[in-house]
């Protein structure tokens, strides 16, 4: 592509008319990844700065960088004040647009993400539609399914794997929206037909200032929806009218608005409920109609996930026949509320369960299956947000018999003193826990202990299937683990 269209939403493209002719055969913002033609976009990033690699990208064929500062270089260069907002902007255009051309969902919230889009994933493909998935776990395109290494990637890998989408006949994208990607800009040059808001507790106040801006950053999702309206491309925002955040969202959009909930009047909502330990029932009271659902997921907060898919389902012509059928075929979400298949006569779940409103959803939907002890197994990620791990500690003792307080990602932190973060404070009182630094020891430990109609939860890492000490990621994966350890008792 010519660089006169990659800049035509430059306000001032008119002074680089000199390099309109430029063929640029890529836009790269990994020096790495360069190849000859390619345009180098320099991003000031937490741990590099692109504009120290310019050099290296000149060497391996870059014919022109954008950078934010003055710099030599033997290639033109083009100065921007936003070289994240520049890269989004070139980077739809390069890639014609891609998110205008299918529909596009995106879910944000501090839980329930991930069980949502794979939810809306199973209730599209019963329409016989093509689906893309963007969001922790992984990315599929149909069925192919690719690794990822952020909930919401950067703009560039954004445009050009939803062009890719549409390449490959996808027709329906849904994808997970951190707030971090919204406050960063990844999502710049995304055009949301729906946003879901789950919830927001606390998370992630070792990058937010606060739980108001980790907020300001979730509804940047609902303001981004735009002002149009148009009735040949409708949007709506589909929000979580139980929790106290719901008010603020609203506000914050131009759109129609969708609420859902259980404790709260809202358009859809969920009424008898009945859970088990093998699935949950309710009544499904839509606009659209009512109808009993019989779901394998367990416990109440995925009521909550199954009716925000349902509100943007609903949103997006979905016929409730097909949403009911979607709802109650789909197995479960790996490494949500996952069981361990054994054959002893105790429960062992591994949940992804990081935050204190998570675990604690968990941890009452499990006391209120138990007919035994409940044993939970928890951590606290490294270099993340340190004010929630005595929090976390607290509902661990609160909602357990006993805790084994272990390790989780300590990344570049020691572990021991997480370890000493979660249970500084605590007294007698709170109940009984054990200090296990090794998670596979950790792990080992409780199913050891564990008894007839003991229920054992594994909680933090949920999908993952690595632990990360230091800079270096090692295979470790609670379900192995925990398999490990049941193979070891039944011996």
């Amino acid at each position: 592509m010519r660089l006169k269209e990659i800049l035509s939403f430059h306000p001032f493209a008119n002074q680089f008319s000199a390099l309109y002719d430029i063929e640029i055969n890529a836009i790269k913002m990994d020096s790495r990844e360069i190849t000859n033609g390619d345009m180098f976009v320099c991003i000031n990033g937490f741990t590099v700065d692109g504009h120290d690699y310019i050099e290296e990208a000149i060497e391996k064929g870059a014919i022109i960088v954008v950078a934010e500062r003055n710099v030599e270089a033997t290639v033109p260069v083009i100065v921007v004040e936003d070289t994240v907002r520049f890269l989004a902007m070139a980077a739809s255009c390069f890639y014609q647009y891609p998110t205008s051309k299918l529909s596009l969902i995106g879910v944000t919230g501090t839980n329930g993400k991930t069980t949502v889009t794979y939810l809306l994933e199973n209730i599209f493909k019963q329409c016989g539609k093509k689906t893309g998935v963007i969001g922790t776990i992984q990315m599929k395109i149909g069925e192919d399914v690719y690794p990822v290494d952020n909930t919401t990637p950067d703009a560039l890998f954004l445009q050009r794997t939803i062009r890719e989408m549409i390449d490959q006949e996808v027709e329906q994208v849904i994808m997970e929206v951190s707030s971090h990607a919204l406050d960063q800009g990844r999502v710049y040059g995304c055009d949301y037909n729906t946003a879901i808001f789950t919830n927001l507790t606390q998370d992630h106040l070792d990058y937010h200032d606060s739980m108001d801006d980790y907020l300001r950053a979730k509804s940047l999702l609902f303001a981004q929806l735009g002002n149009r309206y148009d009735c040949k491309a409708k949007k709506f925002a589909i929000i979580n009218q139980d929790d106290p955040a719901s008010k603020k969202l609203i506000r914050s959009t131009a759109q129609s608005v969708i609420t859902y909930g259980i404790d709260r009047d809202a358009m859809v909502m969920a009424k008898s409920i009945t859970l088990t330990s093998t699935g949950t029932t309710f009544l499904l009271c839509t606009p659209d109609g009512d109808t009993m659902i019989n779901s394998k997921l367990i416990g109440k907060f995925n009521v909550s996930n199954m009716l925000a898919a349902t509100a943007a389902a609903l949103s997006n012509g979905i016929p409730l026949e097909v949403i009911k059928s979607a709802l109650e075929t789909i197995p479960g979400v790996n490494g949500r509320f996952e069981l361990v298949p054994h054959s002893r006569s105790f429960s062992v779940i591994v949940d992804y369960a990081h935050t204190p409103d998570s675990l604690e959803n968990v941890l009452t939907t499990i006391q209120e299956l138990a007919k035994g002890k409940v044993y939970v197994v928890v951590g606290c990620g490294g270099d993340r947000d340190r004010t929630k791990r005595p929090i976390m500690a607290k509902i661990a003792l609160r909602y357990a018999d006993k805790a084994i307080f272990t390790s989780d990602n300590p990344r570049t932190e020691e572990p021991e003193m997480i370890l000493h973060d979660m249970v500084n404070g605590l007294t007698p009182t709170d109940g009984h826990y054990q200090i296990i630094v090794d998670r596979r020891k950790a792990i080992h430990q409780a199913i050891h202990q564990a008894a007839k109609d003991d229920i054992i939860l594994i909680a933090g890492k949920g999908h993952e299937t690595y632990q990360q000490i230091g800079l270096v990621k090692y295979h470790f994966d609670d379900r192995e683990a925990a398999k490990e350890a049941l193979l070891l008792k039944e011996n």
